[in-house]
């Protein structure tokens, strides 16, 4: 599976985003490979502009599997927020949610988000 995360979403939706990112989300999706997380859903609602993206979300809401955000996940996001913190990193709560996520279902995280290469490295 591969997480995609609301940085390389906005990307696939935008008509200028950055076009490596979004190959790399039709690849996933094209391979049956892409999936989300609540939190992601969530980041995604909240952005939410028109009604072109409105209706890619129900779509994808049908369509894509998600990861579910589970007690062990709240755990894995604990340890690593604690680790992150002791190492002087510092990223967003709802990043770490996510990268936790997909280390506990053992997901490839697809992101054009640098703070996941900081967590990535912890």
């Amino acid at each position: 599976m591969i997480l995609v995360d609301t940085s390389s979403w906005i990307h696939m939706l935008r008509p200028d985003g950055d076009a490596g990112v979004r190959v790399r989300v039709e690849r996933a999706l094209e391979a049956g490979l892409a999936c989300w997380c609540p939190m992601v859903r969530l980041e995604l609602w909240n952005g939410a502009g028109g009604d072109r993206e409105k209706r890619v979300f129900r779509d994808l809401e049908r369509l894509l599997p998600e990861l579910p955000v589970t007690p062990d996940v709240w755990s894995v996001s604990c340890a690593l927020a604690r680790d992150a913190r002791s190492r002087g990193v510092t990223v967003p709560a709802t990043d770490i949610l996510i990268a936790a996520c997909a280390r506990h279902h053992g997901a490839t995280l697809e992101t054009a988000d640098s703070d996941f290469e900081l967590l990535a490295n912890l």
